[in-house]
């Protein structure tokens, strides 16, 4: 692969001094979550996704080798990757299956492979758990890059249907992405997933997006619609994820 091991070694572990203890979102003061230490979002019940997880955050190397990875195509990616992805997992957690974030069959056919998918067989090897293409994406949805929060979790609304019920009825399942931004396509797959039957669904990306010092709706106690199935993330750039 055309990445030197010191740039593998450079992507550092999220660090944060307060954070949702549900989602893992985090924030600058303590202020914005409750005596449980919830954030507004998982106190209303809107996240969709019981807990979530993240190695770092969407920025410098850890940015540049998930583009590498994802659009520049270097599949040889996918076991270093895997790596730092299997050190943001509590050693603690156990799950049934693990489902990659599904690619529209379209996105899949130009890339030539899902990135999801290759990490969530990483994270299987590792943790000898039975990967499943078990939801499909029924949408082709826009991209979500420059959307804000409300139309990002509209735009995915109702993207995503589970295709493989048996596979996914009372287990806990294990969500892999890539990215998270503002977590509205996470949060679909995993209401389409608890339509599906899941007992729990947990979230884990390879970065999220640090929105610590945006100002956002969506962080706010403000009264929130939530559709068939809400909302996802996106960062400025490329990405298109979770």
């Amino acid at each position: 692969m055309p990445v030197c091991r010191a740039c593998l070694n450079k992507p550092e572990p999220l660090a944060a001094e307060y954070f949702c203890v549900q989602c893992r979102a985090p924030f600058l003061s303590r202020f914005p979550l409750d005596e449980q230490g919830r954030c507004g979002l998982c106190r209303r019940g809107v996240r969709g996704f019981d807990a979530a997880y993240s190695f770092g955050f969407y920025e410098a190397e850890l940015r540049q080798l998930i583009h590498l990875f994802k659009y520049g195509r270097v599949r040889t990616l996918a076991a270093p990757l895997g790596k730092l992805l299997a050190r943001a997992l509590p050693r603690e957690q156990a799950f049934d299956i693990i489902i990659p974030m599904p690619l529209h069959w379209r996105k899949r056919w130009q890339r030539g492979f899902n990135q999801s998918e290759l990490l969530a067989r990483e994270i299987g090897r590792r943790t000898n758990t039975p990967v499943e293409n078990a939801l499909r994406r029924v949408r082709n949805t826009a991209a979500q890059a420059g959307l804000t929060s409300a139309k990002r979790r509209l735009n995915v609304s109702g993207a995503f249907r589970a295709k493989k019920r048996a596979a996914i009825d009372g287990r806990r399942v294990l969500l892999i992405d890539d990215v998270m931004t503002t977590g509205a396509t996470a949060a679909s797959c995993a209401r389409a997933l608890q339509r599906a039957g899941a007992r729990q669904v947990t979230l884990l990306t390879l970065a999220r997006a640090d929105r610590r010092a945006i100002s956002d709706p969506v962080l706010s106690d403000a009264p929130l619609v939530i559709s068939d199935s809400p909302h996802d993330p996106n960062f400025s750039g490329r990405s298109e994820d979770a």
